[in-house]
């Protein structure tokens, strides 16, 4: 079902609100932000490893070697998969955090209109 013209001025607005007042949030859910390539780099590397070691365990016939080689596989391949937090909280924390404090009021307003037009499409419907 398409959204009318008016709900859909009203998501166009809601959406450039929340890119303005939250920018690290949507930074954080988006996922858009720079990926850490030494991670990424080192867990390939660990996974290549792991891949040998697994595969020199099974070539020997040694069961201690390919269960270390399958643990290093295992954390290199989560090691390039898992965004870096540290990365990711320090960009965030260098121009994003100065706008939200100064617009903390503009933000509060945003939410309370929000909480009004429920709160009148909740008593219409009744």
């Amino acid at each position: 079902m398409p959204l009318s013209e008016q709900e859909q001025r009203l998501l166009d607005e809601m959406e450039r609100n929340l890119y303005r007042n939250d920018a690290d949030f949507v930074a954080a859910v988006s996922g858009r932000g720079r990926p850490n390539y030494r991670s990424i780099v080192l867990g390939v590397l660990l996974a290549v490893v792991g891949i040998g070691g697994l595969i020199a365990g099974v070539a020997l016939q040694l069961l201690v070697v390919g269960i270390i080689g399958f643990a290093v596989m295992f954390v290199g391949v989560l090691l390039a998969i898992t965004p870096s937090k540290r990365g990711a909280t320090a960009a965030q924390a260098g121009p994003a955090a100065r706008p939200a404090t100064s617009r903390g009021a503009e933000h509060s307003g945003f939410m309370d209109r929000l909480n009004e037009r429920w709160d009148r499409r909740q008593d219409g419907s009744d």
